[in-house]
């Protein structure tokens, strides 16, 4: 294959990964960096340019997320600003406790296991909950309102959390009201577990968003979605500085993921959200799996199992997301069906 051609189909590759992550990116408010990152690694591209880069598409798709969650009225803004002040310092902590645990040679191997249970744990519960059905599931889709959701949609957890009536309380949207002290602790803790992992978080936040503090699915994913803007813009502009933002990588990408992002966002308004947390936990342990598989094959010398780890990467990417087009059109369909008047 000559060069030009060479360059025609890398474009269409990228094009094509960035339409497939957008759409998981503004599905779940996640997924950006954890699928970009390891791709461009196994790719042959140098550490530095993939994180880079896969943080500057991540800045890119997730304001072209957010811009369709604000459409729909699903990004809570005073949340996700107090969630940005603490997470920034569970981050810095952090990040303090994974340079004491270089020091003492651990960390690597201590990141490497406590993410993947970590992952595969949320999944698994997340899975879990909404397959038992009772765990909230059945929380209103016109979550662009600020009507009190009823209390059999909150989980127990976060019922429990919003019972410490510690002044001054905040109200959220979808009439949600919330100890600001409580969201300062969720946010410090999810912000904790993020600068120890070196991920972005939204794999944490957004389930605790719903299952701590107890606002509406969708309402999580556009305001996880509303920070992501601003820890990913600092953190691509911080790689840009030291040149490892490469733009042939991450133009394409967004490219893709523009209208990718749009038709995930605009799902969590269709799709039924028990559908939405079983997908996103299936996405989880999907990840889960790949991460040890690469984790085993580092361990063990065996470069084929960081391509395996990929495949399972990239086929649970794929998976996840045809199913999140499928529920959409099948929705949309009943939707069109129920409406149209019967002839007799």
């Amino acid at each position: 294959m000559d060069v030009l051609g060479l360059s025609l189909a890398m474009l269409a590759l990228f094009v094509g990964f960035g339409l497939l992550i957008g759409v998981l990116f503004g599905f779940f408010g996640m997924g950006g960096s954890f699928l970009v990152t390891p791709a461009l690694l196994v790719m042959g591209y140098p550490t530095r340019v993939a994180v880079g880069s896969g943080l500057a598409f991540v800045f890119g798709t997730s304001v072209i997320a957010t811009l369709k969650h604000r459409d729909l009225g699903q990004v809570d803004y005073k949340l996700g600003l107090l969630m940005i002040v603490g997470t920034t310092a569970g981050i810095e902590v952090g990040k303090e406790i994974v340079v004491h645990l270089e020091g003492l040679g651990l960390a690597g191997s201590i990141i490497s296991v406590t993410y993947v249970f970590l992952l595969g744990g949320i999944g698994a519960f997340v899975t879990y909950e909404a397959l038992r059905g009772d765990s909230g599931g059945g929380i209103d889709h016109e979550a662009d309102t600020d009507e009190p959701a009823d209390a059999d949609d909150i989980p127990d957890i976060a019922k429990k959390i919003q019972s410490y009536r510690v002044p001054p309380m905040i109200d959220l949207r979808g009439g949600v009201t919330v100890s600001l002290w409580m969201i300062l602790a969720v946010a410090f803790a999810t912000g904790l577990l993020s600068g120890f992992l070196g991920v972005g978080g939204g794999f944490i936040r957004m389930p605790a968003l719903f299952y701590l503090v107890g606002v509406p699915v969708p309402i999580a994913v556009g305001t996880d979605l509303f920070e992501i803007v601003f820890s990913g813009g600092l953190g691509s502009f911080l790689y840009a500085l030291d040149g490892g933002v490469d733009l042939s990588i991450v133009l394409p990408l967004l490219a893709g993921s523009a209208f990718g992002a749009r038709i995930g966002s605009a799902a969590t308004s269709i799709v039924d959200e028990d559908d939405i947390k079983i997908y996103f936990g299936l996405m989880l342990l999907g990840g889960a799996l790949a991460v040890a598989v690469r984790e085993i094959g580092t361990v063990y010398e065996m470069p084929i199992l960081n391509r395996v780890s990929l495949a399972l990467i990239l086929g649970s990417a794929l998976l996840v997301s045809g199913a999140v087009v499928y529920s959409s059109i099948t929705a949309l369909r009943d939707d069109s069906r129920a409406s149209s008047p019967s002839v007799e």
